[in-house]
Parts: C-alpha cells; sequence; structure tokens
C-alpha cells in the first residue's frame, strides 16, 4: 500500500494567507527530528515562518534561512531535582513563543512528551484568553515502545485526544494507535516524504572506486544502531552475500550497538570487507554509490531510510513489519521477509545483486516508487491539513 489520488488530501489546495507555525521535535539523527526539520525547511521555502522549539539546533538545521526561527529550550539544575524539568521549561518557552511571535499553530512530533506538554501550554495560554491549535505527529516510538508502556499509556491517549489534529506516518502506524489506545480524534496519515533535490542518484565513480577497488557490490545499512534495527542480522545477511558475491558493506550511524557489531565483524573475520562510517551529514553521497539497502528492523513505524535508499535509486532487502511494506514494494523495489529470516534475505540480496539486469529494473522501480513520497506532493496535504485545523479551532473558540 502507498500514497494513491484518493489518500492525498487537496493536494491542488489554494492558501491565501502565510501561516507562523511552530515545530515542536528531538533534534537528534532519528527519523521524527530529521522528518520534522526538512517540514520546516520545505514549509518556510514556501513562504511560511517557521519557529522551531527545542533544547538543540536541530542536526539538518545547518544553514542560514531568513524565515527559520530556532527557540532554544534550556531546562537548568535543581538541588531538589533528580533530573532537569524539561517538561516544564518546554511549557513555559511554548507560552512564551506563542505570545511573542504570534504563532497560528503548533505542530508537535511525538506523543510524549511533546503533546502532552504543548495541552500544559494550550491551556496556560487559554487562561490569558489566547487559543493555540495542536497538531500532533505521531512518528512510531511514541506508540510502540513509550505508547504499549502502561505507566505512560494514559498520557499517550489522553494528548492524542486532546490534540487539534492528528497524524501518522503510515497507515500501519495509524491502526496500531486505534488498536492500542482508545481514540476518539481521527488521525490522518500524511506519509513521510523525501525530498529529490538532496536524495538523487549522482555521479560518484571515483568514491565507488575508491570503497570497492575490484569491482565490488556495495551494500549498505543506515541507523541509529540500538537493539530493535538488528544489525546483527545485516551483517550475518552480508556474510551470506560475501561467500557467493564479492562485496563491501557500509554501516552508517552510530549508537548503543556499534561496539558489539564491530566484535562481531571481527569474530567473523569480515573487518576488511565492513566499514563502519559513523554518523554522516552526506548519506546520499554514500546511498549514490549503493548496490543494495539492508533494513532488518524487528519495529519500524514507516522507514524512512529505505525511502531514502528508494530516491538514489537503490533496492531495498527489509524485514515486513510496521509501514515497511507500505515503501518497499515485495518484487518490485525490493524483497520483504519476516524478521530474523536470515536466509531468506541472504538469498533476496543474491537474487538481485548477481542479475545486472533484473537490478537496474529494480532500481527504476525504486526510484519510481520514492517519487509518490516526494515532498512537493507531501507538503500540500500538511498545508491543508493545518489549514483545516485552524478553521475548526476558530469555530471552537467562537462556538
Amino acid at each position: 500500500m502507498y500514497p494513491t489520488k484518493k489518500q492525498h488530501h487537496s493536494p491542488n489546495h489554494h492558501f491565501s494567507r502565510i501561516m507562523k507555525i511552530g515545530i515542536v521535535c528531538y533534534p537528534t539523527y532519528g527519523g521524527s527530528g530529521v522528518v520534522a526539520t526538512e517540514l520546516g525547511l520545505g514549509l518556510a521555502k514556501k513562504g511560511h515562518e517557521i519557529h522551531f522549539i527545542t533544547y538543540r539546533r536541530p542536526a539538518r538545521l545547518s544553514v542560514f534561512h531568513s524565515n527559520i526561527y530556532f527557540h532554544e529550550v534550556t531546562a537548568e539544575d535543581y538541588p531538589l531535582f533528580e533530573y532537569p524539568p524539561y517538561d516544564t521549561a518546554l511549557a513555559s518557552k511554548l507560552v512564551d513563543v506563542v505570545k511573542f511571535e504570534n504563532l497560528d499553530l503548533l505542530h508537535v512530533h511525538y506523543a510524549i512528551p511533546h503533546a502532552a506538554v504543548a495541552y500544559m501550554a494550550k491551556k496556560i495560554l487559554l487562561t490569558e484568553g489566547r487559543y493555540i491549535p495542536v497538531v500532533t505527529t505521531l512518528h512510531g516510538t511514541d506508540i510502540t515502545l513509550v505508547g504499549s508502556n502502561n505507566a505512560f499509556a494514559p498520557v499517550v491517549a489522553f494528548s492524542i485526544n486532546k490534540s487539534d489534529g492528528v497524524t501518522a506516518v503510515s497507515e500501519s502506524l495509524r491502526q496500531q494507535t486505534v488498536d492500542l489506545f482508545n481514540i476518539q480524534k481521527e488521525i490522518r496519515v500524511i506519509y513521510n516524504f523525501i525530498d529529490f533535490d538532496r536524495f538523487k542518484k549522482i555521479d560518484k565513480d571515483h568514491f565507488k572506486r575508491a570503497i570497492a577497488p575490484n569491482g565490488e557490490r556495495i551494500l549498505t545499512h543506515t541507523s541509529n544502531f540500538r537493539k530493535v534495527k538488528r544489525i546483527e542480522d545485516v551483517i550475518l545477511v552480508f556474510k551470506k552475500v560475501y561467500e557467493k558475491i564479492p562485496s563491501k558493506l557500509l554501516l552508517i550511524g552510530d549508537g548503543p550497538e556499534r561496539h558489539a557489531m564491530e566484535e562481531l565483524c571481527r569474530k567473523l573475520d569480515l573487518s576488511h570487507e565492513v566499514r563502519f562510517l559513523g554518523k554522516q551529514d552526506a548519506i546520499e553521497e554514500l546511498l549514490a554509490v549503493s548496490d543494495l539497502f539492508i533494513m532488518a528492523s524487528e519495529s519500524e513505524s514507516f522507514g524512512l531510510a529505505a525511502l531514502e535508499a528508494m530516491a538514489c535509486e537503490v533496492p531495498v532487502i527489509s524485514t515486513n513489519v510496521g509501514g515497511l511494506p507500505e515503501v518497499n514494494i515485495h518484487g518490485e523495489t525490493g524483497f520483504l521477509s519476516e524478521v530474523g529470516d536470515i536466509e531468506q534475505m541472504a538469498h533476496h540480496a543474491i537474487t538481485i545483486l548477481s542479475d545486472e539486469e533484473l537490478l537496474q529494473q529494480f532500481r527504476k522501480n525504486a526510484l519510481a516508487q520514492a517519487r509518490r513520497f516526494d515532498i512537493d506532493k507531501i507538503l500540500p496535504e500538511y498545508e491543508a491539513y493545518y489549514e483545516e485545523v485552524l478553521k475548526a479551532s476558530k469555530l471552537e473558540v467562537y462556538t
């Protein structure tokens, strides 16, 4: 399943005014922070005034833009508290920015803590006669890991139900949210997106020769190296591929599993064939030289890393969990397998890599599927949804 004309909401909607939008996100390399930042950048290009409100400048917000502002949230340590009171500091900052920048709307990414904190800020502003609508985007971890914990469940459900608008990044995540919680709100599916100005196949043959001097195939994986990403499976799949086809593996990213994975490569005598590249800003340059992307996750609400690979014409071998089947079409853009099925994933990888004609066809299919998620198609959906929420909230204020 993937975006169709039916699922897109008002893509040709005409916007009569510029909006002032506050974006609250985690500023890290994770998918939600990347999507929130790219969304803000895209909206700013269309003339909207964007205010990022978080504890650190987002990773992809690296250059100056005249209509993008960054408001840093600082939570000071107090002897009384074991941890700095970030939620309280964020709520106060939201109130301050909404009032003094005269924002039209807050768009918060993640139910916990951002939607809960936004609700508190909204109630504070109401005491001063100011109504600020809040749109919450669910990205996955807030639902699958945090939300399914009984200790957090009431807060997640309350935060979603009290948001003025709620979106989910895949149909799978929308369904999972409805199944897990007592949700009274309609959840609109607005897919993650790709910026083709950045993610596209470019000629990097000199770079490819440096990594694979003897024409080896290049397999790539990108993640935050958490257990849920199952990087051990990626390495074991690569080992089986390497035994049949001369190849190299690029592991991009960093996190708690990295040391153990380096040890595993030494144990399997693969250290010369596997490169740990750490966090990379120019991921698209590495994808440009890749032949295949491997994603072995046991949980994936959308699969943004897979989409980025596909935009660079790289077929994907992935598990069939969460939103991945909505992105990676089995037998067309790559192959899907059950979590942990290393044998089948390796078989699929070898099938593609050993047939040049098939690889080229999969490359074309991957690009065609990625184009369905072009930022130029998805941005108007967000703009239309903001307008919908703003109109509804005005009715709510006056009735």
